[in-house]
């Protein structure tokens, strides 16, 4: 049991990573974006969401980032509800 607890509190630190290298990322591309430097390609915010939408798309709402462009209004949300179903097995069952 104490295991479990040790592991799942690994994957929570690692999730939570995740999540805020996401959300910086979208940060460092709006900040690049607005000074017209490199940017972040779009492939690899889309691929960040994938393993952190929370973090993306808290990124989106305050940076207010790739709002308007269709794959991120889409995907975001759709990894978000992904993610919110494994961490409902997860827990669950």
């Amino acid at each position: 049991m104490v295991e479990l607890i040790s592991n799942f509190g690994f994957l929570a630190v690692i999730y939570l990573v995740l999540n805020i290298i996401a959300f910086a990322a979208y940060g460092l591309d709006k900040t690049k974006a607005s000074l017209n430097k490199w940017r972040v390609p779009e492939k690899t915010l889309l691929i960040l969401a994938f393993f952190g939408p929370f973090g993306a798309y808290a990124g989106m709402l305050v940076f207010r980032h790739k709002t308007q462009k269709k794959p991120f209004t889409w995907a975001v949300p759709l990894f978000m509800l992904i993610h919110l179903i494994l961490i409902g097995i997860f827990i669950f069952f």
